[in-house]
């Protein structure tokens, strides 16, 4: 089997925003062991994968999927040669900049982000953000090179046969899109065709499950790549390791890439498409619009929401303040305005924190207190 290498000086690779000397873990388990660590990556197992869930233990989470994006990717450098440890890295760290509610709340933020001046939103290009300006109270967690650019161009929805990476050093700050991204490393080519390999089969899973599937899986996507996620997983990935090469890239062969595309075209019309996820549209869109509205209006005339905040007397505002005053200098030295504050942390909600913050707006619970306090707060009047 060919092992492959990336054609570029290694030190590029590893090389930081800020100098920092080295330990023993080495350069990517340290970013690894960053990412862990970070408050995003924490909040992704509270976040949806496809299905909005939560009370069912065995539905895909955000976290569990970097989780299995990381080992599909991994198992597929270990026999080509490549750093395992490089692809588990990008793996960990490709979603940490996702909305709640999976692609229903990213196409909802993505609207709200053009309503607002504030330019288009795409979850690949605000994970890199994520992991650059806004962790660590604005620190960022200093990646190398070669995990950042991985996590900004892993984009697994847009599938093709096959990609070779372009060993290039690009301008992560100046980028604006996910579109026309290539890869620079064979590491963090494997990790964007790990990130569809993870979902195409488990989403599959996931809606026979919880019986949304109105018809029964093509014969051709059984015959060539399998009938469960187990077998699809392992199709894909023992195909990529055995068609990938220095010259050609990493890529799929033409028999499994056709049924891939027959199962792609399923998934989106029999589950993406679905009328559970149509009417969770309308839900979420009403809820996310909510919260942005309601910080919006904290700030009224004023500069500092401090006293509006205060008179709110409920956790949403409260919390959002105390972001706010950690967070105001970061935005003002990148020349951000409350706009992007208030858009950045609904962004980054998990699905529960954000159904918490609407439950504290509409139902004032300190009023309701007071009222229980009283002498007559449960007098019943026939």
């Amino acid at each position: 089997m060919e092992k492959l290498y990336n054609d570029i000086d290694q030190e590029l690779l590893i090389k930081r925003k800020n100098e920092r000397k080295e330990d023993f873990r080495g350069s990517y388990y340290r970013d690894t062991t960053a990412i862990i660590h970070s408050s995003p990556f924490r909040r992704l197992k509270h976040k949806t994968q496809v299905f909005f869930a939560p009370s069912n233990d065995h539905i895909c989470t955000r976290m569990e999927h970097v989780l299995h994006v990381s080992s599909i990717a991994s198992t597929i450098c270990r026999p080509l040669g490549l750093d395992t440890e490089l692809a588990w890295a990008i793996g960990m760290g490709h979603d940490l900049g996702h909305t709640p509610f999976g692609h229903v709340g990213e196409i909802i933020m993505d609207k709200i982000c053009k309503q607002k001046g504030l330019g288009n939103f795409e979850h690949e290009v605000n994970s890199l953000r994520v992991v650059d300006r806004l962790s660590e109270k604005g620190k960022g967690l200093n990646l190398t090179y070669a995990v950042r650019d991985g996590i900004v161009s892993h984009c697994g929805e847009h599938f093709v046969q096959r990609i070779k990476p372009s060993f290039e050093i690009k301008d992560l700050d100046g980028i604006k899109t996910r579109i026309g991204l290539i890869p620079t490393t064979f590491e963090a080519t494997v990790v964007r065709f790990s990130d569809s390999i993870a979902y195409l089969g488990r989403d599959f899973e996931d809606a026979s499950r919880l019986g949304i599937l109105t018809k029964p899986l093509p014969d051709c996507v059984k015959r060539d790549l399998g009938s469960t996620n187990g077998e699809i997983i392992n199709t894909l990935v023992t195909d990529i390791i055995e068609n990938s090469s220095q010259s050609e890239g990493i890529g799929f062969s033409d028999k499994v890439y056709k049924a891939v595309e027959v199962m792609k075209d399923y998934n989106y019309n029999y589950i993406y498409k679905s009328d559970i996820l149509k009417g969770y549209n309308t839900y979420f869109n009403r809820l996310l619009n909510l919260i942005y509205s309601y910080l919006e209006g904290l700030f009224d005339d004023s500069s500092d929401p401090k006293e509006a905040c205060e008179a709110e007397k409920n956790m949403l505002a409260a919390g959002f303040y105390a972001h706010y005053a950690e967070m105001k200098d970061v935005y003002k030295k990148m020349g951000e305005g409350k706009n992007r504050l208030i858009f950045d942390y609904v962004a980054g909600m998990s699905d529960n924190f954000a159904l918490d913050c609407a439950n504290e707006i509409l139902k004032p619970e300190h009023l309701n207190d007071k009222i229980e306090l009283s002498l007559r707060g449960k007098w019943f009047d026939a």
